[in-house]
């Protein structure tokens, strides 16, 4: 079972990206790889590149993305959204979340990370 790899948008906090390294996972933020204030659309692009997921709290912009590569049939590597969280409930359901899937159950589904409480 593949891992998930995580790219984390602007809006994440970057702290996120290093607690999760730190604990084994491989994840990376926008400001770590010189990616800020690049559109969503080159976001997801760089992700794709990358074989990673996105992690984002653009809940309504990325939707829409979600459904434009559907209905494109353009494959991306999982698109999760969440709401604003503290960071101590943000890192445990980001956590639970890698526990339960890989980067193939994850393939272009768009992921609610309140499912993960």
């Amino acid at each position: 079972m593949s891992k998930v790899s995580l790219y984390l948008d602007e809006d994440v906090r970057v702290l996120l990206a290093e607690v999760l390294r730190n604990r084994g996972y491989e994840a990376s933020h926008v400001l770590e790889v010189g990616k800020c204030g690049k559109s969503d659309e080159e976001q997801l692009a760089y992700a794709i590149r990358h074989k990673m997921a996105i992690l984002t709290h653009n809940i309504r912009d990325y939707r829409i993305l979600s459904r434009t590569y559907k209905a494109q049939g353009k494959n991306h590597f999982g698109i999760i959204v969440t709401d604003q969280l503290p960071f101590s409930e943000l890192l445990k359901r980001t956590l639970k979340f890698f526990s339960l899937n890989s980067k193939d159950s994850i393939k272009n589904r768009l992921i609610w990370l309140q499912d993960y409480k």
